[in-house]
């Protein structure tokens, strides 16, 4: 169903990004997996899930449409997608991304925000030029959703500064908004733009849109996992790569907030003012699961992806359509395991 999806967006999407000057069309054609940082054909490099485009195209048909209506709605959420990308490789200083260079480390760090920029003027220019009555809303929709990005952003951002104890630690909540916000927004705007595109009435599109924010907090707590104990051949990140960088994410805040001596020796190698040895990492990795923060995340995943399922169930949406949303929500979930 991805391929299908990809298969459909893909030319589209490429046809976007060639409008782009030659020097930002290069670096957004490395970010997205198509070349190499010398201009030429990447070969092996991953292009991503799709997961955005896909949603666009199953909610165009999910209300009974041709899947073809909600191209320009997927193109344009999938050039957001790659912006922010770019820009939070260099807020969080990440240096690879799907087992190689970022896109600031391979071009600089000035490159790769024009870069960034580039890509999101383009989408919401993708965007504007459908052509009929529901361009004015769909697009109102996309920098409502841009806007909700880049606070879930920010909110990550002042994360950093907050202690890892004590009454002004991150809780549950704060970051559940910061995760509907940074991930589910787009999420949702994917979803909802299909159908709008559609013309599906505002109940349908908003039911859409709800169904994608459940599914980013869901999706940001499986991102969690993988951060800590993903496989870095899968992941193309570092094992425990977000302990190493001491990044406040759901299983560790789960752990810390249980209480108990895992707990307790957790807080203390994370507030520690010398630079975490990889033993250590090592060993944080082990309290977070001992003091449930693993179990935790995974529980919040289940949340976030049954209350997606309970918003496609309760929408007046074409069975077939739906099955395979919930069939994207089964990959999501196996990523988890």
């Amino acid at each position: 169903m991805l391929r299908r999806c990809r298969a459909r967006v893909r030319p589209a999407l490429a046809e976007a990004v060639r409008r782009l000057d030659p020097y930002t069309g290069e670096m957004a054609a490395y970010g997205m997996g198509w070349a190499d940082a010398d201009g030429g054909r990447a070969a092996g490099a991953s292009e991503g899930k799709g997961v955005r485009p896909a949603l666009a195209v199953l909610g165009a048909e999910a209300v009974g449409a041709d899947g073809s209506v909600a191209v320009p709605g997927a193109v344009a959420v999938e050039l957001v997608h790659a912006f922010s990308l770019l820009h939070d490789d260099i807020m969080d200083g990440d240096a690879v991304r799907r087992r190689r260079e970022t896109v600031w480390k391979a071009y600089g760090t000035g490159p790769a925000v024009l870069a960034g920029d580039a890509l999101f003027a383009l989408a919401v220019q993708v965007l504007a030029e459908v052509p009929g009555p529901h361009t004015g809303a769909a697009v109102r929709r996309l920098s409502g959703a841009l806007a909700a990005l880049v606070r879930g952003q920010a909110e990550d951002l002042c994360f950093e500064r907050r202690p890892w104890t004590g009454p002004d630690a991150v809780g549950p909540d704060a970051y559940r908004s910061m995760a509907e916000h940074k991930t589910g927004a787009l999420l949702g705007c994917a979803a909802a733009l299909g159908a709008q595109l559609a013309g599906a009435p505002d109940g349908t599109v908003s039911a859409l849109d709800r169904a994608g924010r459940h599914l980013g907090v869901a999706f940001q707590a499986v991102d969690d996992l993988l951060g800590v104990w993903g496989d870095p051949v899968v992941t193309g990140k570092p094992v425990h790569g977000d302990l190493r960088q001491r990044k406040k994410t759901f299983p560790v805040l789960a752990a810390l907030a249980a209480g108990g001596v895992a707990s307790r020796e957790l807080a203390a190698l994370l507030e520690s003012p010398r630079a975490v040895q990889a033993a250590e990492v090592a060993r944080a990795a082990a309290l977070v699961e001992e003091a449930g923060g693993r179990a935790a995340a995974l529980t919040e995943a289940r949340r976030g992806l049954d209350a997606a399922r309970g918003c496609l169930r309760q929408a007046p949406l074409a069975p077939g359509a739906v099955r395979d949303l919930e069939a994207l929500l089964a990959v999501l979930a196996d990523r988890a395991r």
